[in-house]
């Protein structure tokens, strides 16, 4: 099915549009390709001029996987060894394994609606962030698929920043730190908490009740001893579990302990300051996004591109917006299946969510288009 795939429904012309804007300065030719055969046979360093060759590697190789690299000063499969890395989109990597702590309906690989809330708050926290923090424009969200979803920045000074300047975003985005030997990974101090912070627990509290009640997080022993642990004045953590009856539902429980805290609050104002934000912390321990940090701060790793085929689950990589990512139900994202298969009852939806993901992908590249013609014109006449 992958020759006819990337004949028929792969939008090349968008996509090899995409990866020259990105490229800009350089040429086309410099971008890094990578492509995974059957039987896991990895070609790195690969390179096209032109959509032309773009078609013709892809009906020659028939890639399973298909992954993007940077920008090099030079053709990476001519110079790969002395080659310099010139830019790179600015990405970010999300994936639900990060939350195998938190969330209980799935664990590892596996995936259902319940768990993908965690990703929709991530979408929105962190496009939040990089549009109204750091003022990028041109970004794109990518469902991975099939645990998590990835987002290119593409605004050119997201494309040339160095490592550091990538590390610093990274770092200003995370807000969860410690293994899994430490408790309480949430410390937001005690002074007034910072705007992104404030944004950021408005987007939990739309999802968190229903987050609370899909992952059931305090109906197991185990579930409520890890959550009091989190707890880090003795006496209030006593009174909280106390208040914890039998037979109470995660949102009961998470009631109590709302109750709880704001009467112990109101008696121990000394001993309060150093939980003044024990409630928020606690919202985004369970619930802010999990970046695999490393991925935005180096150059080298690969990322899965848009609309490739992920080889274990068929799923296309769709191009998803993120304030939709909401409606997003994983049982409506096409597959090569469901796309090429006459006999497949979703053939008609997946088609059309497969043209909606195209047009999504469209609207981001002429936005980068037009972004990048307006700085050129810019830069020229300086």
């Amino acid at each position: 099915m992958l020759p006819v795939y990337y004949t028929r429904l792969f939008p090349q012309n968008i996509f090899c549009r995409w990866l020259a804007c990105g490229s800009s300065p350089q040429p086309l030719s410099n971008r890094e390709l990578s492509f995974t055969l059957a039987d896991d046979i990895y070609l790195r360093y690969l390179s096209i001029n032109n959509q032309k060759e773009f078609q013709t590697l892809l009906q020659k190789k028939c890639p399973h996987k298909l992954d993007i690299g940077a920008v090099y000063n030079t053709k990476p499969s001519i110079g790969r060894h002395d080659a310099v890395v010139l830019s790179r989109e600015l990405v970010f990597d999300i994936d639900l394994t990060d939350y195998d702590e938190v969330r209980t309906c799935c664990q590892e690989a596996k995936v259902c609606n319940k768990c993908w809330k965690f990703i929709v708050v991530a979408c929105e926290i962190i496009n939040a962030a990089l549009k109204d923090d750091f003022g990028f424009q041109n970004i794109l969200w990518v469902f991975s698929g099939r645990r998590g979803c990835h987002c290119w920045v593409s605004d050119y000074e997201a494309r040339t920043l160095d490592s550091p300047g990538r590390a610093a975003i990274a770092d200003y985005l995370c807000l969860i730190f410690g293994g899994e030997n430490k408790n309480k990974k949430v410390h937001l101090g005690s002074d007034n908490l910072h705007s992104s912070i404030k944004r950021s627990l408005n987007i939990i509290d739309r999802y968190f009740l229903e987050i609370l009640e899909d992952q059931d997080f305090l109906s197991t022993s185990e579930g409520t001893k890890k959550f009091l642990k989190i707890i880090p004045d003795d006496t209030l953590r006593k009174q909280v579990e106390d208040s914890f009856g039998r037979g109470l539902s995660t949102v009961d429980k998470w009631e109590c302990f709302i109750q709880t805290y704001y009467q112990f609050c109101k008696e121990n104002i000394n001993a309060i300051r150093k939980m003044k934000y024990l409630v928020e912390e606690i919202k985004i321990q369970y619930c802010y996004p999990r970046l695999d940090v490393n991925v935005t701060k180096g150059f080298n790793h690969l990322l899965k591109s848009p609309f490739s085929i992920h080889p274990k689950t068929g799923k296309v990589s769709i191009v998803f917006k993120p304030e939709n990512a909401r409606n997003m139900k994983l049982e409506d994202i096409p597959t090569i299946y469901s796309l090429l298969d006459d006999n497949s009852p979703d053939k008609i939806q997946h088609q059309n969510n497969m043209r909606t993901a195209v047009k999504n992908f469209q609207e981001v590249v002429f936005s980068l288009e037009k972004t990048e013609a307006l700085r050129r014109r810019n830069e020229a006449s300086k």
